[in-house]
């Protein structure tokens, strides 16, 4: 029974009023999966606060945060059966699904934001087409700040990681870690300062966001800024729930994802300095990679690429090509 009332309440408003009412006020509802004060929810709250007033009130999201409506892995499938119009996901959380959706994610492949941008410009039509496919509306994509090497010591070589013990939380860190020569071991993000402080895992690859709220700086010494790849949070909507908006409403919704795209992109180069300015006040030795290790990482990134290409097929090739050109 836990969120039938909601789940049918704005299911109505959303399928429904939009259609019926014509230009009479439509609520929706909007599930995301982090807190308050994550660049990507505040984000978000700018984004509901230009529709509600590019449509004087007409229309008007709810931004339902960390989990609070739906937990993560239900946002999509609720989104796509209609019993919340919109939504924010993890895009990589679907790369079980169809590979496509984890090209972000792909180690070296888009190792800087300009990259990851162009990356993006490359792969959007096609995630567009995915979701398409399963009756929804892509708006927007902001990346997460790259995710960069925590190490108890300082490195060159991928020869320094032999047989070290390296957090892997889904799987590919899991064979990153294998390529390096380290020893892949699951560990979930609640736990990593235990598992540091018991010796269970020595480095990891991580966001600055996520050393600083896991205050890296208690167990390792050393951040190496390789900024590995950058994974992408996208909003959709519902199509049938766009669909029966009016025409100015529709875009409206549209204008202010195109903002909150620009927007969230720069908040997202700015939590990355500032992460990693937090983590030098700490006294973390922070460092970009040696020119050894840099080619190193790269070899093991086109390894990882053409794994992927192999799980994507003609789809993921087109991808690449169009990224090579950009």
């Amino acid at each position: 029974m836990k969120h039938l009332f909601s789940l049918a309440l704005s299911g109505a408003v959303a399928l429904g009023l939009g259609a019926s009412a014509g230009h009479a006020q439509t609520a929706w509802d909007m599930p995301t999966p982090y807190g308050d004060s994550v660049f990507h929810t505040r984000n978000i709250m700018q984004f509901a606060d230009d529709v509600a007033s590019a449509t004087d009130g007409g229309l008007t999201i709810t931004v339902h945060s960390a989990g609070s409506l739906y937990a993560h892995p239900e946002i999509r499938d609720a989104v796509r059966r209609g019993l919340a119009p919109i939504g924010e996901i993890l895009i990589s959380q679907l790369a079980n699904e169809d590979a496509i959706f984890g090209v972000d994610s792909v180690p070296f492949l888009a190792a800087s934001y300009d990259d990851a941008a162009r990356l993006w410009s490359a792969s959007r039509d096609q995630i567009a087409a995915k979701l398409a496919d399963q009756g929804l509306t892509l708006l927007y994509a902001v990346p997460w700040p790259g995710q960069s090497l925590y190490l108890t010591k300082e490195i060159d070589s991928v020869k320094d990681m032999q047989g070290v013990s390296f957090r892997a939380y889904n799987t590919a860190t899991e064979r990153l870690a294998q390529l390096m020569g380290a020893v892949p071991t699951t560990v979930e993000a609640g736990d990593i300062p235990t598992a540091f402080s018991t010796s269970r895992i020595a480095a990891m690859i991580t966001s600055p966001s996520t050393g600083v709220s896991s205050q890296a700086w208690d167990f390792v010494s050393h951040y190496i800024d390789t900024q590995a790849w950058l994974p992408k949070n996208v909003v959709f909507v519902n199509t049938r729930a766009f669909d029966a908006l009016p025409e100015d409403q529709q875009q409206a919704l549209i204008d202010a994802a195109a903002e909150a795209e620009r927007r969230g992109w720069e908040m997202s180069k700015a939590e990355t300095e500032s992460q990693i300015a937090a983590l030098k006040e700490n006294g973390m030795q922070v460092s970009k990679p040696s020119e050894t290790l840099a080619r190193e990482l790269r070899e093991i990134g086109a390894i990882m690429t053409e794994e992927w290409q192999a799980q994507a097929g003609e789809a993921g090739a087109a991808i690449l090509s169009a990224y090579s050109a950009r």
